[in-house]
């Protein structure tokens, strides 16, 4: 069981490694093991400088999830009037950086339940909150979520990207998936449409 986001992004992509992650425009569709990639490639960029404590990124792209998935395993809150994440670190040149390897290992020990995510919200509050969720949705690794890149930028999107991650589920952010529905690779499970309304309030 995950204590922090760090954890649940680490133990998910150990256990679900070649299982589709996230399908976006432009980068196709990762598996667990090429999202951890991607999430710590841009970690490594932000923890190359000294970092701020609280960051933001609103490119209305995949890059922005990559960015709070990244500030949350780095020990950073994710908040829009945080200093906003250089374009540089998102695929370009201090994207992977080396010199952000160290700091960013040496966070193991730093980022811990009581770890601010969000204003009045910390790592664990964030994650007893995706399990209660996750046993309300039923989601789990066979679930695939159709969102619409368009409200990226909104708190209830980002709840149910971070409810993906959670459960395993195979997240698929397009341009046209409005509204967006839910549907399940097992014939035998039936799921209901998705909407925002179970996720309001989680972030």
């Amino acid at each position: 069981m995950p204590s922090t986001l760090r954890d649940l992004l680490i133990q998910r992509a150990a256990r679900l490694q070649g299982r589709p992650a996230l399908t976006a425009p432009d980068w196709g569709t990762l598996s667990y093991a090429q999202l951890r990639n991607r999430v710590e490639g841009v970690a490594l960029g932000l923890l190359s400088e000294e970092p701020p404590l609280v960051v933001f990124s609103a490119t209305g792209t995949a890059w922005d999830w990559a960015a709070e998935v990244a500030a949350a395993a780095s020990g950073l809150a994710w908040d829009p009037a945080g200093q906003v994440v250089p374009i540089e670190v998102l695929g370009g040149p201090r994207f992977n950086d080396e010199g952000g390897r160290g700091p960013y290992h040496a966070r193991e020990q730093v980022v811990q339940a009581h770890t601010p995510f969000a204003s009045g919200l910390n790592q664990g509050q964030l994650l007893a909150r995706l399990r209660r969720l996750n046993l309300e949705l039923g989601w789990d690794h066979d679930t695939v979520v159709d969102l619409p890149l368009g409200r990226l930028g909104e708190a209830p999107l980002r709840a149910a990207l971070w409810s993906a991650l959670y459960a395993g589920a195979h997240a698929v952010l397009a341009v046209d998936a409005e509204p967006p529905t839910s549907r399940l690779i097992r014939p035998k499970k039936s799921a209901p449409a998705w909407d925002e309304s179970p996720f309001r309030g989680l972030l």
